[in-house]
C-alpha cells in the first residue's frame, strides 16, 4: 500500500461506496417496481445474474481504482481479519471500520434517491428491505450464521489466494477481475439462503439508513437479525485467513 493514511481512508471510503451503490443498486434494478430490469411488476427480469454482477464489479472496479492505496479492504471482517493474524496494524482498524461504514451509508443514501419513484410504487416491505439488508429466509439466524460465516471464509481464502498466488505477482489486475470474479460467484451460489453480505459495512450501514430515514413502503427493519451479517462475516475472516496461513504460510502476505 502507498500514500498517506489519510489517502488510504478516502480510498476505503470511496471504495465502500461504489462497492454498496453498484451492489445495492443493481438489487434495486432487479426487484423495485418498473425499473428498466424489472419492468413487469411483481417479477424480477434482471435476476439473479444482474445481482451478481453488480457486486463482482462493485468490487472489481474499486480494486483496480484504489487497491495499491489502501489495499481495497471495503469490508470491515477483511480489516480485522486481517489485523488478527498480523498483517494489518490494529491502529488503523478503528478508522478503516469507521471510513467503510460511512461509505455504505453514503451509497445507500444515492441509491435511495436515484430510486425514490421505484420505491414508492414497490409495497412489498420484504423486497424494500432486501435493497438495503440482508434477511433470513429460512427463518433461521442459525441457517443464516453458518451460510454468512462459511462464505465469508471462502472469500478471505480465495481473496488470499489470488493476491498472493505466483501467477499474479506480475499483475495484479488479473487479481483484482479474480476476486470480482470470486464475489459474483459467490453470491450466485451462496446467495440463496440470506442475500448474502458477508460483510458488516454492507449489511449495517444500509440497515441503519433503512431504519432511520422516511423510505417509502418500508416496513421492519428486522434488527433481531441484524447481528448475524456483522458477526458472522468476521468470524468467518478469520477462519478463512487462518487457514490460509496454515497451510500457506505468511512469507508472501507482508506487505
Amino acid at each position: 500500500m502507498t500514500g498517506s493514511w489519510e489517502a488510504r481512508y478516502a480510498a476505503e471510503f470511496f471504495g465502500t461506496l461504489i462497492l454498496v451503490l453498484l451492489g445495492n443498486g443493481a438489487v434495486a434494478n432487479a426487484f423495485l417496481k418498473n425499473t428498466t430490469g424489472n419492468d413487469d411488476p411483481g417479477l424480477a427480469n434482471g435476476g439473479w445474474l444482474l445481482v451478481a454482477s453488480g457486486y463482482g464489479l462493485g468490487v472489481m472496479l474499486p480494486a483496480m481504482m484504489f487497491g495499491s492505496i489502501s489495499g481495497n479492504h471495503l469490508n470491515p471482517a477483511i480489516t480485522i481479519g486481517q489485523a488478527v493474524i498480523g498483517i494489518f496494524p490494529w491502529a488503523h482498524v478503528a478508522p478503516y471500520l469507521i471510513w467503510q461504514f460511512l461509505g455504505a451509508i453514503a451509497g445507500q443514501c444515492l441509491i435511495l434517491a436515484l430510486y425514490w419513484p421505484h420505491y414508492r410504487q414497490t409495497t412489498d416491505n420484504e423486497a424494500v428491505l432486501g435493497t438495503f439488508a440482508t434477511s433470513d429466509h429460512a427463518n433461521s439466524q442459525l441457517n443464516g450464521f453458518v451460510t454468512e460465516m462459511v462464505g465469508t471464509a471462502v472469500l478471505i481464502f480465495g481473496a488470499m489466494g489470488l493476491y498472493r498466488g505466483m501467477f499474479f505477482h506480475q499483475n495484479i489486475d488479473i487479481a483484482n477481475i479474480g476476486v470480482g470474479l470470486l464475489i459474483a460467484a459467490m453470491v450466485i451460489s451462496l446467495g440463496g439462503p440470506t442475500g448474502p453480505a458477508l460483510n458488516p459495512a454492507r449489511d449495517l450501514g444500509p440497515r441503519l439508513v433503512h431504519a432511520l430515514l422516511p423510505v417509502p413502503n418500508k416496513g421492519s427493519s428486522h434488527w433481531e437479525y441484524s447481528w448475524v451479517p456483522v458477526v458472522a462475516p468476521i468470524v468467518g475472516a478469520v477462519i478463512g485467513i487462518w487457514i490460509y496461513k496454515i497451510f500457506f504460510g505468511l512469507a508472501d502476505c507482508k506487505k
